[in-house]
């Protein structure tokens, strides 16, 4: 594998990983480079590194044991690892709204799972994580990031690795959400009370109530959707 140049990231590396599978014929169960190494061989920092780690082991391509190593779960390609779950709708609009009904199902899902099979550890950084979107929401008004780092919690909290697997690929799709969508800085603000309520559901292994404080959420979001559009 070469240095990449400086301003290659995550998905370099993962496309680098990939390459490195292909060329070197690795086979399941075969072990991949250090952290180290790839840090010295790509010439990127360990966080870049372990960026790409976490989503090649969200897509199920990979697994580290501790104290032994990374090793390759299925054989990849740089065809094969980016194959992301997108649509061509005309407008943002049509865009939101289609993946809001992907969404929905999904998430309803999953907070009913989570609800039912989550941990203790699960528990406690869902609410870490829901502290600081309460911390940011309240001193800018606003979050993003943190929003999604607390959904992604209830995904892992299912204990299912396709939920996560299916959100890796609709990455792009997904975080339009995210992104502040018709440069509103407001966008689904009025869903944050439910988000409190939807982790005390979580909380108390109520999937029920997990599954209609998520409908909350998603109906707030599908409303400002269509208010914010027009």
């Amino acid at each position: 594998m070469r240095p990449l140049p400086a301003l290659d990231r995550a998905r370099q590396v993962t496309d680098a990983l990939a390459d490195y599978v292909e060329n070197a014929r690795l086979q399941a169960g075969e072990r991949l480079p250090t952290e180290r190494a790839l840090m010295e061989q790509l010439q990127v920092g360990r966080s870049t590194i372990r960026e790409a780690i976490s989503h090649l082991q969200a897509l199920g391509v990979i697994e580290t044991r501790k104290g032994s190593g990374t090793y390759l779960l299925k054989p990849v390609s740089k065809a094969t690892i980016h194959m992301p779950l997108s649509l061509d709708a005309g407008t943002l609009r049509d865009a939101l709204l289609q993946t809001l009904e992907v969404r929905r199902g999904i998430e309803c899902e999953a907070g009913m799972v989570a609800a039912a099979k989550r941990t203790a550890e699960d528990l406690a950084l869902i609410e870490r994580n829901l502290n600081e979107m309460e911390r940011v929401h309240i001193e800018k008004g606003t979050s993003g990031p943190e929003d999604l780092a607390f959904h992604l919690a209830i995904y892992d909290a299912t204990h299912n690795p396709l939920f996560r697997q299916l959100l890796e690929q609709m990455r792009e799709t997904f975080w339009q959400f995210w992104q502040h969508p018709f440069e509103r800085q407001d966008f689904a603000r009025r869903s944050f009370p439910f988000h409190r309520t939807l982790f005390n559901a979580i909380a108390a292994r109520d999937p029920e109530a997990a599954r209609e404080e998520t409908l909350k959420i998603l109906a707030v979001v599908e409303e400002d959707i269509k208010e914010m559009s027009k």
